[in-house]
């Protein structure tokens, strides 16, 4: 797998996030540019002329960049103005797009999408700057292709991503957004019944939430809005108090939520285990499509890739 980048072909575009830094690139002419603050990214090209620039203008080129796979655009965070949320690096080469996002549904995360060739060089990137704690995710053959190229590199079990940009059909059962005391009744359920979910009320990158309840005012089962992002909304938190399940408020809930970022985000994402069968089924139901997805962690004993 060549590294090696041709002419002007490759490039990285990474950004400065809320703290500026430098970059120098490779090259006969080559020379860093420090980024301003909260306005600074940088496009990288590497070559026989390679050279860093500050790009000026409409700095939603670097979101556009990253192209149409869900999960990779979900990563970028972008903010209102368009530019990707804080601490996001972008890396471009090829046909392959990789995105470091820190601190997305409970992890260090790099989205990555294309070619093994050429996404190679960008991952082995990646988790140099932006550490080895990050890990990468993505289809799972491209996933296996990566972990085979980087030592350490290891490939966790598969899992599905699923999305849709279909509005579902509405729920039958009555759903609606809770308030804060809604939201501390969700805190008991998942207490109880789901403690390790990452999306929990009141954590980071948490929107808001919705829940079904019984005939005397009980909350039955919620979903959560949680680290959506123009382009892409996430569905996250999904619980239902066992005593109530068989009613169809998984899907219920699923459904308010999903209908919710469709209108608002274009589409609606969702990680699940791949042995979930129940909760796949529901989601299927609610309209979405699955792939088989992998995520890769470095190995305590690895050093980031050199």
């Amino acid at each position: 797998m060549a590294e090696a980048a041709t002419g002007d072909e490759r490039h990285v575009v990474r950004t400065a996030g809320d703290q500026g830094h430098a970059v120098r690139t490779a090259g006969d002419q080559g020379h860093a540019v420090r980024t301003a603050g909260e306005q600074g990214h940088v496009v990288r090209t590497a070559g026989e002329q390679g050279h860093a620039v500050r790009a000026a203008g409409d700095e939603r080129h670097v979101v556009r960049a990253v192209g149409d796979e869900a999960h990779v655009v979900w990563a970028v965070q972008a903010r209102p103005d368009g530019r990707p949320g804080p601490g996001v690096r972008v890396y471009r080469a090829g046909a392959a797009v990789a995105v470091a996002s820190p601190a997305l549904s409970g992890r260090d995360r790099i989205a990555v999408a294309g070619p093994a060739d050429d996404a190679l060089p960008l991952v082995r990137q990646a988790l140099r700057e932006a550490g080895p704690a990050y890990r990468p995710f993505g289809d799972a053959a491209l996933i296996a292709a990566l972990a085979r190229a980087i030592p350490g590199l290891e490939a966790g079990p598969p899992f599905c991503w699923m999305e849709t940009s279909r509005v579902p059909d509405r729920p039958t059962q009555a759903v609606r957004w809770l308030d804060s005391a809604g939201q501390r009744e969700a805190c008991a359920l998942f207490d109880r019944h789901f403690p390790g979910s990452y999306a929990q009320p009141g954590r980071p990158g948490v929107h808001r939430w919705a829940g079904a309840h019984d005939e005397a005012g009980r909350l039955l089962a919620v979903a959560a809005d949680a680290w959506s992002a123009p382009g892409c909304g996430f569905l996250a938190g999904v619980v239902t108090d066992p005593r109530a399940r068989g009613r169809g408020l998984a899907s219920a809930v699923s459904r308010f939520v999903t209908a919710a970022l469709v209108r608002h985000r274009g589409r609606a994402a969702l990680m699940v285990d791949e042995d979930n069968a129940p909760a796949i089924a529901v989601y299927e139901r609610t309209g979405m499509t699955r792939r088989r997805f992998a995520a890769a962690g470095l190995t305590r004993r690895a050093s980031p890739p050199g």
